[in-house]
C-alpha cells in the first residue's frame, strides 16, 4: 500500500510474492531463455529463489551491501563479492541476474559491468527486479512496478533487520 504522500510503500507477504509471480510472468511472456538465475544477496535472494523454483533453473548468489547503517536505511558504500556460489562450478551462458529493486541503479550498473568485464563464460545477460524507482540511473529488462515517487519501500520481512536473539527469548519464552 503507497501511503498518500507517495514516501512509503508497505508490501505485505502475499502482495510481495504477487509481484514476483508476475516478473515471473513477464520474463516467460517475453520468450527469452536462460540457463542460470543470479540473485544479488540480499534483497535479491527471495525473488531469485522464487523464480529459480518456478523456471526449474540453478540458483547462484553474488553478495553485494550497500544498505548497513540504521538498520539498513542508509546507503552507504558499495560492496560486491569477489566470487559468485553457483551448483554449476562456474556461472556461464544465459544469466538472468535478479535483485529486488532498482533503487539508484548503482549497484545493479556495478554488477552487469563487472560481470561483462570479468566472466566471459557468460554469453547473454539480462536483468530482472520487482520495483524500478523513477531516480534510477538503470533500466533493467523486466520489472514488475515502476514507482515514479521513489517511496521507501517497507518489505514485509524488515522487521528482522533490527530483531535479535533476546527479543525472540522473551518472545518465544513461556
Amino acid at each position: 500500500m503507497l501511503t498518500e504522500d507517495g514516501k512509503h510503500l508497505y508490501v505485505s507477504y502475499d502482495e510481495y510474492h504477487n509481484l514476483i509471480e508476475k516478473l515471473a510472468l513477464k520474463i516467460h511472456h517475453s520468450g527469452w531463455q536462460f540457463d542460470n538465475i543470479l540473485c544479488l544477496a540480499r534483497g535479491g535472494m527471495r525473488p531469485g529463489d522464487i523464480l529459480s523454483r518456478i523456471f526449474d533453473k540453478p540458483l547462484a548468489i553474488m553478495s553485494t551491501s550497500s544498505y548497513r547503517a540504521e538498520s539498513g536505511t542508509v546507503q552507504g558504500h558499495l560492496d560486491l563479492a569477489r566470487y559468485i556460489t553457483t551448483p554449476k562450478g562456474e556461472i556461464a551462458g544465459r544469466v538472468l541476474l535478479v535483485d529486488d529493486l532498482a533503487d539508484s541503479g548503482h549497484t545493479l550498473k556495478a554488477v552487469v559491468d563487472m560481470l561483462k568485464h570479468n566472466y566471459a563464460p557468460i554469453t547473454e545477460l539480462k536483468t530482472a527486479v520487482i520495483w524500478t524507482k523513477g531516480l534510477s540511473s538503470f533500466e533493467p529488462d523486466y520489472c514488475t512496478e515502476y514507482l515514479p515517487t521513489n517511496p521507501w519501500i517497507h518489505q514485509p520481512f524488515e522487521g528482522y533487520d533490527s530483531t535479535r536473539p533476546e527479543q525472540l527469548i522473551e518472545k518465544w519464552t513461556v
